[in-house]
């Protein structure tokens, strides 16, 4: 019976290990995004030149540093600040070297084929054993229901997309959250529709007609334009969505008529980064005043921080209140309510009230009716002495 035993572990192992050898190696690790700094506001970023030919639209800034010029700028439509060897292109270019390390150093790493068309990829770090991506065809990257899933893609040398090539976004997948470190040049092929930050170590060609949702950033060499459309779009933080408020009154009645009621308002950031201009603001009091909670006396509500309001008023009747809390961080503004409400009762000192119990009316209409039948008595009474 125990050989049986260690015969069936042993074939369990076996199996186990067989299913191990065929399935796919997988990233699996949730993976932060890539911190950009100041490059954030950049939709084309060099450090040598940029050199422009046709009516190209850029909508985000544009720098180069340490290079001075930019070549065909008269042509292009640039919907946002030119930075040409000054000090912010100079902080953005140390951000972006900052940035390609960290998307360099990202692990565990899943080692795919060099050819990424027609394939579909979820979130995770990619890498070839060639060294090099290619796009021939549509690349699909799926994020699986989470907004905040994060595609990097490392290279020792180059990437090339084919003309008329494409990377399609599906399931919550967003340009901001994916990342081509490029170890040498990335070339993006003629009418080419790509999708990401590109971190080249050297330069960037975007040949004539493609277009890219996110951007182009080359640390040491040239970007190159031809009649492209480059657009860096706002990327909300999915993180602000949780501030949460709760709010509660005391006393939570007011059994003997009108009276004071103070209200308590605790205001809370669930999420993941800071948040500034926090207010609170109530539909029926005013003013609602802050108490306490801003640990770091920073004027700013940090994550899992709470901070307390309070307010007070008069209440003649039963009262509703709404309060609204609000914050921002960026452009971007969350806001979360609550509500309470504080009965206030009608009757005032011991008389009956108006609209009488039935206790009161039994009692009443037995009284009259003891008193007719009294009096009926006396006088059926008196009518047999007489």
């Amino acid at each position: 019976m125990k050989i049986h035993r260690k015969t069936r572990a042993i074939s369990l192992l076996v199996v186990l290990l067989a299913v191990t050898m065929v399935m796919p190696a997988t990233s699996v690790a949730a993976q932060p995004t890539v911190n950009l700094g100041t490059t954030s506001n950049f939709a084309v970023l060099a450090g040598e030149t940029i050199t422009n030919t046709g009516p190209t639209v850029i909508n985000g800034d544009v720098g180069v540093h340490p290079g001075t010029t930019f070549t065909g700028q008269a042509e292009a439509k640039i919907n946002g600040a030119v930075h040409l060897a000054d000090d912010v292109a100079a902080q953005a270019k140390d951000d972006l070297v900052i940035a390609y390390n960290d998307a360099a150093g990202r692990t565990p790493v899943t080692t795919i084929p060099t050819e990424l068309g027609g394939t579909t990829l979820k979130a995770g770090v990619y890498n070839s054993e060639s060294g090099t991506f290619e796009i021939t065809g549509t690349l699909t990257l799926d994020a699986e229901g989470d907004p905040d899933a994060v595609f990097i893609f490392q290279m020792a040398s180059t990437l090339v997309t084919a003309p008329d090539s494409s990377v399609n976004l599906v399931n919550g997948a967003r340009f901001c959250r994916v990342f081509w470190q490029v170890g040498s040049s990335a070339t993006l092929g003629v009418n080419s529709s790509f999708v990401g930050h590109v971190f080249a170590l050297t330069s960037i060609a975007a040949q004539t007609g493609a277009t890219v949702e996110g951007q182009l950033l080359a640390r040491n060499g040239a970007v190159t334009l031809d009649d492209n459309t480059i657009t860096n779009g706002f990327c909300a933080d999915t993180a602000l969505s949780g501030i949460s408020i709760t709010k509660s009154a005391s006393p939570s009645a007011l059994n003997s008529g009108p009276g004071p009621v103070t209200y308590t308002y605790r205001v809370t950031n669930p999420g993941t980064v800071a948040l500034s201009e926090v207010s609170v603001v109530d539909d029926k009091l005013s003013p609602v005043t802050y108490v306490s909670g801003d640990v770091n006396d920073d004027g700013l509500l940090q994550p899992e921080e709470t901070w307390v309001y309070t307010g007070t008023m008069t209440l003649g009747a039963t009262t509703t209140n709404t309060a609204t809390a609000s914050a921002t961080s960026g452009d971007t503004t969350v806001t979360d309510t609550a509500s309470v409400t504080v009965v206030v009762s009608t009757v005032t000192g011991g008389a009956i009230p108006k609209t009488a119990t039935p206790w009161y009316n039994l009692l009443l209409a037995g009284v009259v009716m003891a008193m007719i039948g009294a009096a009926g008595y006396w006088t059926a009474t008196r009518r047999s002495h007489e």
